[in-house]
């Protein structure tokens, strides 16, 4: 339940305006979910969750009879609503969003009137929220390993619920797993026992009692380890990363309390970090209580603004959420924000605004992908009849950026414009909000500067696709600029720090592809080839392949498969499937390692490669 005091209570809170997700079947406007109790038994063998999950359900009319919940691809066996029979079925399977479930209660109620369904259910091994890997797959060879990603809308393969963040609710967790394994999720941890049905298996207990969206369930089982690294937080990943791990995010704490001095308490109680093998197709996940991220981050001086990011969202994101998908830049706008102001904080202003500098050609990239006209490039996008995965892209994260960075310049600077920031996450705390709900507070927020705020093109940055109407002016100091190498002397990449170096591979990457005699040079004076940072190889391999170097497409093909973070996959088969020459190979290789791939990155990487399923050894 929503907390009636605490921080970010406030008893003048907006009334929250009724609104439809095109994303969801779920009938949240007549009820909606309080609490989910969730039992799960981990089948390795036939790759499926077993599970039983009880609804307590608020209704929010009178005369309420029947509701509809979100699934895909489950098999439904029972309902029960109160311990009596209910009566359900599945509709029409959607291309994307799968299948509502209609439960008819077998009696009538009233408007603030709960009922619990329960619904016994099994998921499908081909659920999109799961990937099960073998053995093989991880690092320690011996145990399998299962992780779960739900954002944006795949909670509904492993729970049937009302999968949109316009619903917030707790919940309660026990999973039984082989006793070799250990599960986390992202909750608070409550215990385990012998599972008393099996004993060669464990329970483990978890509960979450901060009210969040159905996106932000996360479970992880594997052959993990963890080490403390704060007061309130530890690292988990196998044990081959936990040590490496546990130095990398050494400075989790202090990010933490940063972020606490510029956006309130933390609520969630525990902040721990989980790095999940390689095939995990993001470079974080914010799940409360248990931050995902990718290995790629397991080298020095590229994790801290991931986990910075990640950090953010337990405010924007997670506190505050937005009510639909086509508000998704309400998150990740104000999460990139909130991030950027750490940085500043541990670093200096003129390192964020480098960062911004970055983040805007990250944009013009998206914006080239998409295609200027593209609607999908609006930073407040209709959704209607569209996957939010094909929809996911840089855009609402820095567009989002940009358009605060923006009112931050026009109302008065940084300091002036985080106070809105933290008061705008103060009022809204433990609820869901649109972009005109956003945009209200701000001109309350801003009375007296209400004729400032009517000058901006609001259209042109909300609905208008492409670039924003305004091109930020960011001050960058000379020294984070000193990437002009055209003297090709092995001093200069010495001198270059790892953000600096990235945002040289960058502007490459804006320009013509280099003649083939640069790119060779390059590689001869500074051995670029030998970074392991992620984020500059990433970059300096695709500007070799756009270059035709031969030998850098065995690299990039490699770079693309043996880890499936779809920052770097994804555009590195983009680019070496644009070079003629080596079209089939992309392909070629795609189809060998397809199977191998998070379901999201290997449906993604096959649009991109226009490859059908009949094409693929992978299903």
């Amino acid at each position: 339940m929503q907390p009636p005091t605490g921080p970010g209570y406030s008893p003048h809170r907006p009334a929250m305006a009724p609104v439809s997700d095109p994303s969801s079947f779920s009938s949240f406007s007549r009820c909606t979910t309080k609490h989910l109790n969730l039992t799960y038994h981990v089948d390795f063998d036939s790759h499926v969750l077993k599970g039983r999950v009880a609804l307590t359900v608020e209704v929010l009319e009178d005369k309420f009879t029947s509701l509809t919940l979100d699934t895909k691809d489950l098999k439904i066996s029972s309902v029960t609503a109160n311990g009596q029979s209910a009566k359900f079925s599945l509709g029409d399977k959607h291309r994307f969003k799968g299948s509502p479930l209609e439960i008819m209660l077998p009696f009538e109620l009233s408007r603030g009137q709960h009922v619990i369904v329960e619904v016994a259910y099994e998921t499908s091994p081909r659920a999109f929220a799961l990937q099960w890997l073998t053995p093989t797959q991880t690092a320690g060879k011996k145990h399998p390993y299962l992780f779960s990603q739900c954002q944006a809308t795949h909670c509904r393969t492993m729970v049937p619920c009302q999968d949109t963040p316009s619903v917030k609710h707790t919940y309660y967790a026990q999973v039984s797993v082989p006793k070799e394994l250990v599960v986390v999720m992202s909750a608070l941890r409550d215990g385990q026992e012998v599972d008393p049905q099996e004993c060669n298996r464990i329970i483990y207990r978890f509960r979450q009692p901060v009210p969040m969206p159905s996106y932000l369930i996360a479970i992880v089982v594997g052959a993990l380890e963890s080490r403390e690294i704060g007061p309130r937080s530890r690292v988990w990943s196998e044990k081959e990363y936990v040590d490496q791990a546990a130095f990398e995010f050494s400075e989790t704490e202090s990010m933490l309390k940063t972020a606490e001095s510029l956006a309130g308490p933390y609520v969630w109680g525990q902040y721990d970090v989980l790095v999940l093998p390689p095939s995990f197709p993001y470079g974080g996940m914010e799940n409360p209580c248990l931050t995902f991220a990718t290995p790629t981050l397991l080298v020095r001086n590229t994790n801290m603004a991931v986990i910075a990011h990640e950090i953010s969202h337990s405010w924007t994101g997670n506190l505050v959420t937005n009510k639909t998908w086509e508000h998704f830049w309400l998150n990740e706008g104000h999460t990139v924000y909130l991030e950027r102001m750490i940085g500043r904080c541990l670093e200096s202003e003129q390192f964020r605004q480098f960062k911004a500098m970055g983040g805007w050609k990250e944009l013009q990239e998206s914006v080239n992908t998409f295609g200027k006209n593209n609607p999908l490039t609006n930073l407040v996008p209709n959704l209607d009849e569209v996957d939010t995965d094909e929809a996911f892209s840089s855009v609402p994260y820095e567009k989002g950026f940009a358009l605060l960075y923006h009112l931050e310049e026009l109302l008065g600077g940084p300091e002036v414009f985080m106070a809105f920031v933290k008061s705008y996450i103060q009022l809204f705390a433990y609820s869901s909000v649109t972009t005109e709900e956003w945009k209200n507070y701000l001109y309350t927020y801003f009375k007296d500067k209400v004729d400032v705020l009517k000058k901006v093109d609001w259209n042109g940055w909300m609905h208008t696709p492409g670039m924003p109407p305004v091109t930020p002016k960011y001050d960058v100091f000379s020294q984070y600029l000193q990437a002009d190498l055209s003297g090709f002397c092995a001093a200069d990449v010495k001198t270059l720090s790892s953000h600096q170096l990235i945002e040289f591979m960058a502007l490459l990457l804006q320009e013509e592809a280099l003649p083939l005699t640069h790119v060779k040079r390059m590689q001869e004076v500074y051995d670029l080839n030998s970074i392991k940072n992620s984020e500059i190889r990433f970059r300096w391999l695709r500007v070799c392949v756009r270059a035709h170097l031969e030998e850098a497409v065995p690299m990039a093909l490699k770079m693309a498969t043996e880890q499936g973070r779809m920052k770097f996959t994804r555009p590195l088969f983009k680019e070496v499937y644009n070079w003629d020459k080596f079209r089939d190979l992309a392909i070629k290789t795609f189809v060998e390692n397809r199977s191998a791939m998070h379901p999201v990155t290997a449906m993604l990487v096959a649009k991109d490669l226009k490859v059908d399923k009949s094409q693929s050894t992978g299903l």
